[in-house]
């Protein structure tokens, strides 16, 4: 499916979601003021909009959502996920293609910060995202019945496989318990489990720089 949405504008949303486990809503949310690099000259994580993308470490800060009051689900699920490298890789190409859209936007250009947006940066629509993503389900022919919901789900199948812990899994889904894990994901956990960015880089492969 990722070579599917390599066409789409929902390519860098699709690898994220898949890669980082990320809410459908925390990732219409994200702003690239949380989207950091972590900078060994000065010790410290900084945006990628100061910083730029010629680090090798990066991370989001899950802050946010798109809910009424702009907070994440729960306490638990503000954190923060470093990227594995093809996310990374996606990303930088993402905002590439981001800054040619606000160029040709011109005065239309609404600065909100989004990293995914429309083509004139205001928030995107649950319901066109879903649009979007079915028309990459079904060029990938998987059916159109998919939701970007499934790439949550697939990311903690990923995480089981790879034998990550569920204490893990948890965390990195942002959830309050293992409970909440096991009881929303009891389908894709497996039996026998055994950690974010290094099982999804075992999965789809390192970066072409590696």
């Amino acid at each position: 499916m990722l070579g599917q949405a390599k066409s789409s504008r929902l390519h860098a949303y699709v690898v994220i979601s898949l890669m980082t486990g990320i809410r459908t809503e925390e990732a219409r949310a994200l702003r690239w003021e949380h989207v950091v690099a972590w900078d060994a000259k000065r010790n410290a994580w900084r945006p990628v909009s100061e910083a730029g993308f010629a680090h090798e470490r990066f991370a989001l800060y899950v802050w946010r959502s798109v809910r009424k009051d702009g907070d994440t689900k729960t306490e638990k699920s503000r954190r923060t996920l470093e990227l594995p490298e093809r996310a990374a890789e996606a990303l930088k190409a993402h905002h590439a293609r981001q800054a040619a859209q606000k160029l040709k936007a011109g005065e239309s250009w609404q600065n909100n910060d989004l990293v995914f947006c429309s083509p004139t940066g205001t928030p995107l629509d649950a319901a066109n995202v879903r649009r979007a993503f079915r028309l990459i389900t079904k060029k990938a022919k998987l059916g159109e019945q998919w939701t970007p919901r499934e790439l949550r789900h697939s990311f903690v199948s990923i995480m089981s496989d790879s034998g990550v812990p569920i204490e893990n899994i948890a965390d990195l889904c942002g959830h309050s318990s293992t409970a909440v894990t096991e009881e929303v994901y009891r389908h894709q956990l497996k039996p026998v489990i055994t950690r974010g960015a290094e099982a999804v880089n075992s999965v789809f492969g390192r970066s072409k720089s590696a």
